[in-house]
């Protein structure tokens, strides 16, 4: 599914803990993914403290939220620093390779959604859950789950 390239970029962006640098980005993310432009919105009218304080309500406090594709127990295997390597991209190390901002740069960069794929069913799950918060971060699963095929149903 070729295309979406800049949408998963921008969302590993919106994924990320919001420093300094990802409120500068907020501008060009909103008009390079007009996916994102609800959460962008929300991103760049709410107060620093309080969005960086939401981020870790909603990702760090446990892990019903969790950005590790890992967390969901899916039959897909975790991606790893190998297959990254394979596609000649290296992990930082401060993440392990199925941190979802990680997944989706990787589908970014590589320009294929195979991991992405291969752990719809997690998404959904994570997408649901942000929902359920009422949190905005779920648009950012919106946007991203809406460029795959659907979940696998049952086996």
């Amino acid at each position: 599914m070729p295309g979406f390239e800049v949408l998963y970029q921008a969302a590993a962006l919106c994924l990320m803990y919001p420093d300094d640098d990802f409120r500068a980005r907020l501008p060009l993310l909103r008009e390079a993914a007009p996916q994102l432009r609800e959460f962008a919105d929300h991103a760049a009218v709410t107060p620093p403290m309080e969005l960086a304080a939401h981020y870790v309500e909603v990702f760090e406090a446990g892990q019903e939220h969790s950005l590790y594709l890992s967390v969901w127990r899916e039959a897909a295997p975790a991606p790893s620093e190998e297959l990254y390597r394979a596609h000649g991209l290296e992990t930082t190390g401060e993440e392990p390779p199925d941190f979802l901002p990680a997944v989706l740069e990787f589908a970014a960069r590589t320009g294929t959604t195979e991991l992405l794929v291969d752990h719809r069913d997690g998404l959904d799950q994570l997408r649901c859950g942000l929902t359920g918060f009422g949190t905005p971060y779920a648009t950012v699963l919106d946007a991203v789950c809406a460029t795959l095929p659907p979940a696998h149903t049952g086996s």
